[in-house]
């Protein structure tokens, strides 16, 4: 592609997922937008405005573009130390100014200052540029499952239980029985995992690309569905300490768990909340919203364990993850599956738990500056996640896709697959 074509083919990318990130908010009312309901989670207006304020940070200062408001570097920065100071994060939902009409202007005053970017500097420039204009695209992507995942732990608060998106909207989610439980082996060995130098756009905690060796080991056909946690809570699983690792079971007391978050049985059917507020579950149907103790417990319940992230990754490095429920499929919602040939759902529907330490790949460094502070300064205290959800950008994700949370994050759209170790 020439200079021009790349040029171009940049800007409508940009416009793309700016666009989206509007299409969501678009569903929420300026009051919607201020709600935080809990010190993990922003309010809609600020992820609108921080990401806005990535590219204004990253590419648009550099270049020698003057600031919309200066105000607002200390406003919408999020953990860049290097930066300089910033609003403590719990306290984001006291920002009632900028109102949403402002942060819209924002939007649209950086909007209009990158699209001139891009069209003004040389190539020379321009390929400087390319790779934080990339991440701050797949920066934005994050955020937009952001969006979707903080308001609807907002509205599970409100006892109206209000739902993001109009009744009219909502697609019918397919019917199907739940397929057994089947187990696919692989015969491991030494195997090369992490993203390589070639391999396009990757988050820097995706690589180096390396070798590992797996144990022979086999995976689940498909993820854990609802009827396998309501056959969990019929069995006691919420009150049987030998499910559960030492700081799980502590975690399942203080909280009175009885079962996942936005999860609840009535009669004999799962009621579960989400982007459409409450509706009936299918048995067939991935289960959303575990902790990682509970993936662990469920794991454990039903035979197996969590896989580590190198076996995840090894059995999804030859499936397209577009093949997925991703968010453009307009499910908001995990689907049921209704063939069997094949590993099902890596891709899409929920993300799923590994048993892995987010921690550094060997020869991992990370970038210069402070877009160095993305990833490296969280390798403590996280378990690895793989795949995406029915609330990721359809292209976004990858095999080799690292997210991480604390194991007792249950916000998420986070699920499970079990593992089980073979003999060698």
């Amino acid at each position: 592609m020439d200079a021009r074509g790349d040029r171009a083919e940049l800007a409508t990318r940009y416009r793309a997922v700016r666009d989206g990130t509007e299409a969501l908010a678009r569903m929420l009312s300026a009051e919607d937008q201020q709600l935080q309901s809990m010190p993990d989670a922003s309010p809609t207006k600020w992820h609108r405005a921080h990401v806005t304020w990535f590219f204004e940070e990253f590419l648009l200062r550099p270049s020698g573009v003057p600031p919309v408001d200066e105000r607002y570097r200390y406003l919408f920065n999020s953990y860049y130390d290097a930066v300089g100071p910033r609003h403590p994060r719990p306290r984001r939902g006291i920002l009632s100014r900028p109102n949403a009409t402002e942060v819209e202007a924002y939007r649209r005053a950086i909007d209009g200052r990158m699209l001139e970017l891009l069209q003004s500097v040389d190539d020379a420039r321009l390929a400087e540029l390319r790779p934080l204009l990339e991440l701050g695209l797949a920066h934005e992507e994050q955020h937009q499952e952001l969006i979707l995942t903080d308001i609807v732990h907002a509205f599970s608060d409100s006892p109206l239980l209000p739902a993001v998106r109009q009744a009219s909207a909502r697609p019918a989610l397919p019917s199907a029985e739940a397929l057994p439980l089947r187990f696919l082996e692989h015969a491991g060995g030494v195997c090369e995992v992490g993203a390589g130098a070639g391999a396009g756009f990757h988050f820097d905690n995706e690589g180096p690309r390396h070798r590992v060796f797996l144990e022979p080991y086999a995976l689940a056909s498909r993820a854990i569905t609802v009827g396998e946690v309501i056959a969990f809570i019929r069995a006691g699983g919420y009150l049987s300490p030998a499910l559960w690792l030492s700081e799980g079971w502590d975690w399942v007391r203080a909280r009175g768990r009885e079962a996942p978050a936005y999860f609840r049985l009535d009669g004999g059917h799962a009621v579960v909340f989400g982007v459409d507020g409450e509706r009936e579950a299918l048995d067939a149907e991935p289960a959303a919203h575990l902790s990682y103790f509970e993936a662990d417990a469920l794991a454990r319940f039903l035979g197996g364990r969590l896989p580590t992230e190198h076996e995840w990754e090894h059995a999804a490095a030859r499936i397209d993850p577009r093949d997925g429920n991703f968010r453009e499929s307009g499910a908001f919602a995990p689907r049921p599956v209704s063939t069997e040939s094949s590993t099902l759902q890596l891709f899409g529907d929920v993300w799923e738990w590994t048993s892995s330490a987010h921690a550094p790949y060997p020869g991992f460094s990370p970038r210069a500056g402070a877009v160095g502070e993305y990833n490296g300064k969280f390798m403590v205290s996280q378990l690895v996640l793989r795949g995406g959800s029915c609330l990721s950008p359809l292209g976004h994700l990858r095999s080799t896709y690292r997210n991480f949370w604390p194991p007792g994050t249950f916000f998420q759209m986070s699920g499970a697959r079990v593992a089980r170790s073979l003999a060698g």
